[in-house]
């Protein structure tokens, strides 16, 4: 495990940009307003050949709505679980009622927490940063996250503050057990963090019924009799023409990023509402990122027996193009009919990952051409298995293959091999006779 680093501070202060100049890249979503993290994010960052996880936070505020509270309980519990803390405090604004309360928490554990006296982007506020020392953490640190003055040094400090990992002497096997990723999309609002945090067992996602909460996407591991899988919490994805911020467009990037990386897909369809336009077409897009699909009707509860008929009758009607894809009802907030997913999803995951004899794929080939042959003389000649997630097939034919037929291989070679709802890919290679 490695050492765990939390940034933490009031909203504003430039949380978030601090992670990303660590890191060197643009992990976590800013904007020049406060409220846009709102969950705990975590990723690996190095430093002098150091390994540390950094989690950046939501802006903590002694008090505020609902939402505000769930995001202030994230930062504290990720204080707790850290091994050092950067407290991050804007110089140009100076200490705050909210930075004081923040630095009583911290003084428990002072001798790992960095005092950043963030947005010292000229000399003239370098002698501001004094001011700080009011807060009773020691010694303040000058830097510019938005510029990365100073941002050296701290990190310096930092990675002698953090524990000693003991490297494990066995050798790492290089057949390291895979990490499934599964990603759960969906419409704002339709319970994707709810589900999120049952599956994971523990409040990780900010959960409220204010659609658009999550504004990043937020995975973490679990261990499960199948092995580790990785959930991944996305934002809600609305039609691009009703995208009409900078925050919501870098959100709705990062979920298709999920999506297109993903080796399962979980849509999760609010009951309710039954199967939108919008719902179709993340449907669409998810299909094409070619990773198996698990339908989630969530709210199932909240529906009376009529409506329940309705949305199925939806399911195969609207998403009739994703095929046999398993369907799900399934409360996230009670918890009703989740533990289905389990055996749903070990499933898929060994579709996908499918590996099929080269023989038994020619059999099943000359079978669909014995049957029904394709237009123009077309033949294929042999066939293989190349690649697996998704099964991936390569057919030599003797001339280009009309892609009517080529379609109703697929669909035979779905049937005759069981490879359920899972993805496949059909690559033609010209080879003459």
């Amino acid at each position: 495990m490695l050492p765990t680093v939390a940034i933490v501070g009031r909203p504003n202060v430039g949380k978030s940009t601090l992670l990303n100049r660590i890191l060197g890249r643009r992990e976590a979503i800013v904007e020049e307003r406060p409220g846009v993290t709102r969950d705990r994010k975590e990723v690996v960052a190095s430093w002098s050949g150091k390994e540390f996880t950094l989690i950046d936070t939501g802006g903590w505020m002694a008090t505020g709505s609902d939402l505000d509270e769930k995001v202030s309980d994230q930062s504290e519990k990720a204080i707790k679980e850290a091994d050092a803390v950067l407290f991050v405090v804007d110089v140009t604004v100076g200490v705050t009622d909210d930075d004081a309360q923040i630095a009583s928490l911290l003084r428990s554990k002072q001798e790992t927490v960095l005092l950043v006296a963030n947005k010292v982007d000229n000399k003239n506020l370098e002698t501001e940063v004094w001011d700080l020392l009011s807060l009773g953490l020691g010694e303040p640190l000058p830097v510019s996250a938005l510029h990365g003055k100073g941002t050296g040094d701290l990190l310096e400090i930092l990675v002698d503050k953090l524990p000693v990992v003991e490297e494990d002497s066995e050798e790492v096997d290089e057949q390291e057990e895979k990490i499934i990723g599964v990603t759960l999309v969906g419409r704002p609002n339709v319970g994707k963090s709810t589900l999120f945090n049952r599956l994971i067992g523990e409040n990780r996602s900010v959960v409220h019924d204010m659609p658009g909460t999550t504004r990043d996407t937020v995975d973490t591991v679990v261990e499960t009799e199948n092995g580790p899988v990785r959930f991944i919490d996305t934002a809600g994805m609305r039609r691009k023409a009703r995208v009409d911020e900078s925050t919501e467009y870098y959100s709705l990037v990062r979920a298709l990023q999920a999506v297109d990386t993903a080796d399962v897909s979980l849509l999760i369809i609010d009951s309710t509402e039954g199967i939108t336009h919008q719902d179709q077409r993340l449907a669409e897009r998810v299909d094409a990122a070619g990773c198996p699909i698990l339908v989630l009707l969530n709210k199932w509860d909240l529906c009376d027996e009529e409506a329940r008929e309705d949305i199925l009758g939806q399911v195969g009607q609207r998403l009739h193009f994703i095929g046999q894809a398993p369907v799900i009802r399934i409360s996230a907030l009670s918890g009703r009919n989740v533990k289905h997913l389990w055996p749903a999803l070990a499933e898929s995951v060994m579709e996908y990952q499918t590996r099929i004899p080269t023989r038994r794929v020619n059999e099943v080939v000359r079978a669909a051409q014995a049957a029904h042959p394709a237009p123009g003389g077309v033949r294929v000649l042999y066939a293989t298995q190349g690649a697996t997630d998704p099964p991936t097939f390569t057919l030599f034919a003797n001339r280009e293959v009309p892609k009517t037929w080529l379609r109703y291989l697929e669909r035979k070679i779905r049937e005759d091999l069981n490879l359920g709802a899972t993805a496949i890919k059909l690559r033609v290679r010209r080879r003459s006779e």
